[in-house]
């Protein structure tokens, strides 16, 4: 058995694979909820599409190298990252997990990654910065006017989040027939208004937000090089990028697909996010082989958090960095630092894809 600060023992044996997460989050969650999580908007191309970019991505490995020591740490604002992993906004967390918010910001600060909590994930960010005391990333929805938003990013900053980020590709909500099939809402989305100050929001608002935040600002959403390189024009520090999981624009290009472009535009200029079908840690180490700085965890987050609450969050971390420290020695790199695309090659021959296809053992009764 092993300890952590969060409570009780935890047995490490009670989850030794990824997917065994997955198996315990569909086992408790009501059918309505477990959808909501795996599912994406309409056609859900976008979405496998995300799977699609990874799956086609195989590694060229080095051997005969010294790898007794390898690293896969990082650091991020000046804050250190156990591994360079973020827990990813999850606007209805508290759909999931007991204790919402304060579930995987709890797992992340006894990890060291950060968690970016969400404006509409309850109990609040004001509530959370004040029963967390470790780094953590605040992600604001624009629901309100200019001084709306204004208040909530000085509140954040008042209350020493690490980092601002806007999430900017939800200007309509994206159709996710899953939940319009079964008229089903998300307590966030119960009582979501608002939208069109989304709609109205601009580079303008970025400008007037650069004038009084001292802090990084994290645009969510970059899909395309254009708005990268307009993105730090306008000053901003981290191109996050993002198509929400395949959530919003149907038959987008996968998240990976688009990422060494936008890597290649803005150069050093930015730190990069990137988040899009993340479930194992071969994932983690394609993204930062193409030029991401740090990655985003999602749904693989969400469905540790219904499985276990903090507990499993921080055990799901743990297998991730085991899977990425095994990656990093079979490909014979010692650094992940030293990550880079000569390390990958396409390949197109592989299986289905579909919402947990990163798991070709969830259904085998182990």
């Amino acid at each position: 058995m092993t300890k952590n600060k969060l409570g009780s023992e935890i047995k490490g044996e009670e989850y030794l694979v990824l997917h065994e997460f997955a198996k315990k989050a569909k086992g408790k969650l009501p059918k309505e909820t477990w959808d909501y999580l795996i599912g994406a908007a309409e056609t859900e191309t976008t979405f496998k599409r995300n799977r699609y970019a990874l799956d086609s991505l195989a590694f060229r490995p080095r051997v005969l190298r010294d790898v007794e020591k390898v690293n896969s740490s990082s650091k991020l604002f000046g804050h250190e990252l156990r591994i360079p992993i973020i827990l990813a906004p999850i606007g209805s967390m508290q759909d999931f997990v007991e204790g919402a918010g304060e579930a995987p910001t709890k797992a992340a600060a006894e990890f060291g990654v950060m968690h970016m909590i969400s404006s509409t994930c309850m109990p609040g960010f004001e509530q959370v910065a004040k029963s967390v005391n470790y780094p953590k990333l605040f992600q604001l929805y624009v629901r309100g006017d200019q001084d709306w938003v204004d208040d909530n990013i000085k509140k954040a900053i008042d209350l020493n989040y690490a980092g601002i980020c806007l999430t900017v590709d939800l200007d309509a909500y994206g159709r996710r027939e899953r939940d319009l099939a079964k008229r089903y809402r998300t307590t966030s989305r119960q009582s979501a208004s608002g939208f069109e100050h989304q709609m109205r929001f601009s580079w303008k608002d970025i400008d007037r937000i650069k004038t009084y935040c001292d802090l990084p600002i994290i645009i969510k959403g970059i899909a395309t090089k254009e708005d990268a390189v307009l993105a730090v024009e306008h000053g901003v520090e981290v191109i996050y990028v993002s198509n929400h999981g395949g959530r919003q624009l149907d038959f987008g290009l996968g998240g990976l697909k688009v990422l060494p472009e936008i890597v290649d535009a803005v150069g050093k200029d930015a730190t990069i996010f990137f988040d899009g079908g993340i479930m194992r840690g071969t994932d983690v180490v394609k993204a930062l082989s193409l030029g991401a700085d740090v990655v985003g965890i999602g749904r693989l987050q969400g469905l540790a958090a219904a499985a276990g609450g903090s507990k499993a969050i921080y055990r799901m971390l743990e297998l991730l960095e085991l899977e990425i420290l095994t990656c990093l020695r079979l490909l014979g790199v010692n650094d992940i630092t030293d990550l880079n695309s000569n390390l990958l090659t396409k390949d197109d021959s592989f299986g289905t894809l579909d919402a947990l296809s990163a798991f070709p053992l969830i259904n085998e009764g182990y």
